[in-house]
């Protein structure tokens, strides 16, 4: 019997293609599931696992980006902004220009030109501010050439002092102050009963008409009228030397105290301090000038000379701290002058806006502090706005906001603790 080999095939009615049977899948020794995501040994480090790094790898991608945001360089200024600040420094160097401060009005065109060097305005500010500088300069300078050569050392020292304040750099006017125009020798005169400063200056120079002198190292109008007990420096003119004054012209014993004229009108023995306060106020020591008069008003407190001297004093010390920018120093020395004379020039209005822009730029730096989450010296900022403005409602707003927010953050702490 013959047998026929052929393949066996399926029926016409039957799929050629045929599943598999549904059996559960079984895991291998390792316990892995052949239908999930399995580690392979193969390019990978000893001991990690890759399905367990890509989750720490998902949870540690928003700090990453947030470093690389944090690291991005910030926006450059919108062009609205830098106008603003450009209009800024316009103002304050036009504010410093009317005050005389050329000097520093010209630093405040500097910046602007810096923010925006093709800004029109500030450059012809710049222009015009440097020639009137310029021509300033050159003007004190002849002023003090013609000072010595009248024989004023004081007037002259002024003026070149005037010039290193404008142009630090000028080497005329600090050789000019080194020698011709330095310091000078003098001693103190206590006025008497008639002298004037024609007789003065004949008792010392041999010379009345030197009595513009005298009036110039004192300051003093010409020709006043010279109160007895009243102390004046005499100051060394260069190749004058110093006369003796005429016998029997000392105080009398019977003299008052020191500071006071008597009643007869006769000299007294008046403290010297008054005309070295003077001179440290010529040459802007403004420390100096009010430790001695205030040694005077210590020794003699009504003395109206003394007193007057210290407004001055204050008014100068007070106008030369706000032109530096020293405001917090500025608003003291005015405060002081208020409580001799609450009205003395333009004082008041000075001292209003001493502390309108203190106000701004503590609430501004408080701002700025609380940004930064240091909460403490953010209050501590605002307390301090208040002790110039108590009725400031956003800075004691702002206190209490902070102290609950600070309040919250140390209970927390315990908690954690």
């Amino acid at each position: 019997m013959r047998v026929r080999r052929r393949l066996l095939r399926a029926p016409g009615s039957k799929p050629v293609v045929r599943g598999s049977a549904h059996a559960r899948p079984v895991p291998d020794l390792l316990g892995h599931d052949p239908r999930g995501v399995r580690p392979q040994p193969h390019g990978l480090a000893r001991g990690g696992d890759p399905v367990r790094a890509r989750r720490w790898l998902l949870l540690g991608l928003p700090v990453i980006l947030g470093a690389c945001a944090f690291l991005a360089p910030a926006p450059a200024p919108s062009p609205t902004r830098l106008a603003t600040l450009v209009a800024q420094h316009r103002h304050r160097a036009a504010v410093l220009e009317q005050r005389g401060d050329l000097r520093g009005a010209l630093e405040e065109w500097e910046v602007a030109l810096t923010i925006a060097p093709d800004d029109p305005a500030a450059k012809a500010g710049r222009t015009k501010l440097a020639a009137q500088l310029e021509q300033t300069v050159a003007d004190r300078l002849r002023q003090g050439r013609e000072a010595l050569k009248r024989a004023a050392p004081f007037e002259a020292r002024r003026q070149f002092l005037a010039v290193l304040a404008l142009d630090p750099a000028n080497r005329e006017a600090f050789d000019a102050l080194r020698t011709d125009a330095g310091a000078f020798r003098s001693v103190t005169h206590t006025v008497r009963t008639g002298e004037t400063l024609e007789t003065i200056a004949q008792h010392y120079y041999g010379d009345h008409a030197r009595s513009g002198m005298l009036a110039e190292a004192n300051r003093l109008p010409e020709n006043p009228k010279l109160a007895a007990g009243t102390a004046l420096r005499i100051p060394e003119l260069p190749g004058v030397p110093l006369l003796a004054p005429p016998a029997g012209s000392e105080a009398p014993k019977d003299a008052g105290g020191p500071g006071e004229a008597a009643p007869g009108g006769e000299a007294v023995e008046v403290n010297p301090l008054l005309a070295d306060a003077r001179e440290a106020l010529e040459t802007q020591e403004f420390d100096v000038a009010l430790s001695d008069v205030d040694k005077l008003l210590g020794d003699s407190p009504g003395s109206a000379e003394g007193v007057e001297l210290k407004k001055t004093i204050l008014y100068r010390y007070g106008k030369s701290q706000l032109d530096a920018g020293r405001y917090a120093g500025s608003y003291r020395v005015l405060s002081d002058l208020a409580k001799l004379d609450p009205k003395y020039l333009d004082s008041a209005a000075l001292r209003e806006q001493i502390r309108g822009r203190l106000i701004q730029d503590l609430y501004q730096e408080g701002i700025r502090l609380y940004r930064d989450e240091n909460l403490q010296g953010a209050i501590g900022k605002w307390r301090a706005v208040l002790e110039y403005d108590p009725t400031h409602a956003e800075a004691r707003k702002n206190i209490e906001q902070a102290e609950r927010l600070l309040r919250a953050l140390q209970q927390r702490r315990q908690e954690k603790q």
